[in-house]
């Protein structure tokens, strides 16, 4: 079913960058400068599987009804009038501000769902001002960087969540479930590594049929291939994607695309299978995709396939979970599986370990529980103490999951040693047993009640 959604927020947030992203071309005029849009734009949209119509409008002003801004502002309305949700932009640098609670406002009389987007997001620098968008009441920002194409996967799923009805899929294109089966979203599950380590043989396989062109070449698959099946009554889409070289080797436009292509199933998956070749594993390559994919935040499993090729040893599979965690130490515990795509040894430990994966992923930790743990892990080691002064850690939550993620409070959250904070994380993985996922770490300051007060 087609939707449209219209993009709103004050000048200068990166409306016309979001819409640009959402329509895949360079349709709207960006600069620097705020106020370039005035009259509003659509577009056909499509983020992952989504397909809709992408309204593009003026920043919202405060502005006499017959000036030129008051126009603009009739415009901004009728767009949201039409649209059957709302994506309200905010900066993520330059933090929340008046202007942005007073549109909030709007937005939220419109009486349409409205999804608060946290752009310029990307590194530490837009942290606090994502959390500081709780406050204008819209519900959970989604964090993303217009520009380089971050976040998208979280507002895919923050538009499946505002628009269930809109955004379900077509009957033609699910999966015949078993009778009485609850109609469940399929797991999203990329299949990436470097050319020619089996990556079509292995979803082949899977399918049981010749679904995907192999061969003995490097290079066969060009584009994202999604294919859904089910395995033990749970829907899944995987998509095939192209082989990852280093940057330096990609000289040709069209593997450039295809390149691309693969980083974008990265993106909007669930899970991701980094597949290594069992004749030469985690090479450098292999640990330059499996850190990407810890960067975007998305589960990981590691499959060591053609193992059927190297002759057997005893030990081979320790040593194998040994050199995982020398070579991927930000992702300690990743389940690492031997497999054979060709032959199917090993596939139902795979496909055990992408489920086991994806509950990770999404777990949730109560904030008692965390708070127990800081105090403990607090009594262990202490945190150092700076310039004389012992940093006081007082509070632990988690904002959210997919990956999980947790913000810890201090009065001096800048000057926690990053040491620091990897043992935090690691005792994180260790205590609420997280092997292997993405792990968030946010650290915030908490306010003085005394700045700004004289000394008497």
């Amino acid at each position: 079913m087609s939707f449209t959604i219209a993009i709103v927020g004050r000048p200068n947030v990166g409306k016309s960058t979001l819409f640009n992203r959402l329509v895949g071309a360079r349709r709207a005029l960006v600069d620097d400068q705020p106020g370039v849009t005035r009259d509003r734009r659509e577009g056909e949209g499509r983020l992952g599987d989504l397909t809709f119509k992408v309204i593009d409008t003026a920043g919202l002003e405060d502005a006499d009804r017959e000036s030129l801004s008051g126009r603009m502002q009739a415009q901004t309305a009728a767009a949201m009038a039409l649209a059957d949700a709302v994506l309200f932009l905010v900066d993520a640098r330059a933090g929340t501000t008046g202007a942005d609670r007073a549109f909030a406002d709007l937005v939220r009389k419109s009486g349409k769902p409205a999804i608060v987007v946290a752009n310029k997001s990307e590194g530490r620098a837009g942290e606090a001002g994502v959390l500081e968008s709780y406050a204008l009441g819209l519900g959970d920002p989604v964090a993303v960087s217009a520009e380089h194409g971050e976040g998208l996967a979280d507002l895919y799923g923050a538009l499946r969540t505002a628009l269930p009805e809109a955004t379900a899929e077509p009957d033609h294109d699910q999966v015949p479930a078993a009778a009485g089966e609850d109609q469940q979203k399929p797991i999203r599950i990329a299949v990436v590594g470097r050319p020619n380590t089996g990556k079509s043989t292995l979803i082949n396989r899977l399918l049981g049929e010749e679904r995907l062109l192999t061969g003995p070449e490097a290079g066969i698959t060009r584009d994202a291939i999604a294919v859904d099946l089910a395995w033990n009554d749970r829907r899944l889409r995987i998509y095939d994607t192209a082989g990852l070289r280093r940057r330096s080797r990609v000289a040709e436009k069209l593997e450039k695309l295809s390149v691309a292509d693969a980083l974008n199933a990265i993106r909007f998956a669930e899970v991701v299978i980094v597949l290594l070749d069992a004749q030469a594993p985690f090479e450098e390559q292999d640990t330059r995709i499996a850190d990407l994919v810890e960067r975007e935040g998305r589960a990981l499993v590691i499959g060591i396939n053609k193992v059927d090729l190297i002759e057997r040893q005893p030990g081979v599979r320790p040593r194998l979970r040994e050199e995982a965690d020398l070579a991927l130490p930000q992702v300690k515990g990743v389940p690492v599986v031997a497999l054979s795509a060709k032959s199917g040894e090993g596939l139902d430990r795979l496909m055990t370990a992408v489920m086991d994966a994806h509950a990770v992923w999404n777990r949730r930790v109560p904030t008692a529980a965390l708070n127990r743990f800081l105090s403990q892990a607090l009594e262990a080691h202490p945190p150092p103490a700076i310039a004389g002064r012992r940093i006081r850690l007082d509070y632990m939550t988690q904002p959210k999951s997919r990956p999980p993620t947790f913000v810890l409070f201090s009065s001096r959250a800048a000057s926690l040693p990053e040491t620091y904070r990897r043992y935090l994380v690691n005792a994180l993985r260790e205590a609420f047993a997280l092997p292997g996922t993405p792990i968030r770490l946010l650290l915030r300051a908490k306010a003085n009640p005394y700045a700004g007060r004289k000394r008497r």
